[in-house]
């Protein structure tokens, strides 16, 4: 084996049950990852509700399932549904950057100071 790889993995194997200590950098990746996790959580989530409603809707156009639930206008209310889950869908975005923008601007000055204090170092 190569000296160079064995060595490699040498102090990999060693890190892994050496303790660890939180330095500043832990404490700035941790910050930005707190900052844009919830964003990111909420855009999922109304992406997925979206994407769903959407396809409840196209399900009421194109099969019988609404005459499973009684509806006599189901190609009405299927158009209405996929129109309510596009619109849901559509305003993810700027919901996303609305959120994300008021989480930055929160933890601004935090996630400076840290950065400011690393590249000193």
């Amino acid at each position: 084996m190569d000296k160079d790889l064995q060595s490699y993995l040498v102090n990999k194997i060693k890190s892994e049950y050496t303790e660890k200590t939180s330095t500043e950098f832990d404490a700035l990746v941790s910050l930005d990852r707190k900052i844009k996790l919830p964003p990111l959580i909420q855009a999922y989530t109304c992406g997925v509700v979206g994407t769903l409603i959407l396809g409840f809707g196209m399900s009421l156009i194109m099969t019988d399932i609404g005459a499973i639930f009684g509806i006599n206008s189901s190609f009405t209310l299927g158009i209405i549904v996929g129109i309510l889950g596009l619109a849901i869908c559509g305003i993810n975005y700027p919901i996303y950057k609305k959120f994300l923008d008021m989480r930055k601007k929160k933890y601004s000055q935090e996630i400076l100071r840290l950065a400011d204090k690393l590249e000193t170092n």
